[in-house]
């Protein structure tokens, strides 16, 4: 650490000038009246005086503030702060406070940010742990039923197959999903820009959803009929992926008998916003701003009947912001959700 004194006079001046005067006086007083007065000793009685002073008291007060703080900066540098690393040593009380000042208020702001990461550490990990513990159990127990003799009824033996065989299909699901999110937080997938038909990526959806909507008697509908193509510009895969989780999930939190609807609206001249809205039970204010947390479930007794890794709407939001889109949602209770999102557009489009 680079030594050095930011020299302020300030005070050894205004303490040599109090006891100059002091000096002076007292000299004036005695030679008055036991000697004969002398206004030239007296000046120069006063003028040595003062220089004397200031430079003792200049001297004592740097060597004695200076332990003293250099002690603060060594305490302080144990702590790794770049900030007194690069900062010489200063004697001035105002400065070191102003320093000090600074340097607890990063820490503190610094510890609770730890905490916050650390509480969010814990929370991912109990509910990866929840997560993949589940279908593990589940096929333990199937392969376990099997091994104590349940292998020899060929109809207990494929029906217990069967379901074993869909809990390994649902940790490779939670396995992929994760894989997926952490390369987009870390930026390791490119985008493969190009030029597609959102409508046509949409009805393909449909298509592949149909049966397990149909198993709610769920309707899924444009809000119009679009006869001519909608080109916009992203990556086709992943974009199908962003409408999938949102249909999914509006089916999965749908009423019976509902509808999702999705439409297509111009939202200036460059973007486009796709709405997929649904009339299903609603999600309580409370809840909006976590809905894109890792594994965060809105309903923590019930959600994972449902089935899903829990973080379908986590990708989603990674992949719109991977586009440098916007992704919302708007929602209230028994009256259903609109999930949205921006794409860019790749000719004018019009309404």
């Amino acid at each position: 650490m680079k030594i050095s004194f930011k020299k302020t006079y300030k005070f050894a001046v205004k303490s040599a000038l109090y006891i100059t005067l002091f000096s002076m006086g007292l000299v004036g007083f005695l030679t008055y009246y036991f000697f004969e007065f002398s206004l030239k000793f007296c000046l120069l009685f006063g003028f040595v005086v003062s220089v004397f002073s200031f430079f003792v008291i200049q001297y004592r007060v740097e060597h004695f503030i200076y332990r003293r703080v250099k002690k603060i900066y060594d305490d302080v540098s144990l702590l790794e702060s770049s900030t007194f690393r690069n900062q010489p040593i200063t004697t001035d009380m105002e400065t070191l406070t102003r320093e000090v000042k600074k340097f607890a208020t990063d820490k503190k702001l610094e510890i609770e940010m730890l905490k916050v990461r650390e509480e969010y550490r814990r929370d991912f990990l109990g509910n990866v742990s929840h997560e993949l513990k589940t279908p593990l159990f589940t096929v333990q127990g199937y392969l376990s039923t099997l091994l104590d003799g349940a292998i020899n009824d060929k109809s207990i033996r494929k029906k217990y197959i069967e379901r074993a065989e869909k809990g390994v299909e649902r940790l490779i699901y939670i396995v992929q999903d994760l894989d997926m999110i952490s390369k987009l937080e870390i930026g390791v997938i490119n985008l493969d820009i190009s030029k597609f038909d959102i409508v046509k990526l949409i009805q393909n959806v449909f298509d592949l959803l149909e049966m397990e909507a149909s198993k709610k008697d769920i309707i899924l509908m444009f809000d119009m009929k679009y006869n001519k193509p909608i080109m916009v510009m992203g990556d086709r895969e992943k974009m199908e992926q962003v409408v999938m989780n949102l249909v999914v999930n509006s089916i999965k939190y749908g009423k019976e008998q509902g509808t999702t609807e999705v439409a297509i609206e111009s939202l200036t001249d460059a973007k486009i916003i796709v709405r997929i809205s649904d009339n299903g039970e609603g999600i309580a204010k409370q809840n909006i701003p976590r809905l894109f947390e890792r594994f965060y479930r809105v309903d923590k007794s019930g959600a994972r009947s449902q089935g899903g890794s829990g973080l379908g709407l986590a990708i989603v939001k990674h992949i719109v912001e991977a586009h440098h889109e916007r992704i919302n949602v708007e929602s209230e209770l028994e009256k259903g959700s609109e999930f949205s999102f921006t794409i860019e557009k790749a000719s004018k489009f019009n309404r």
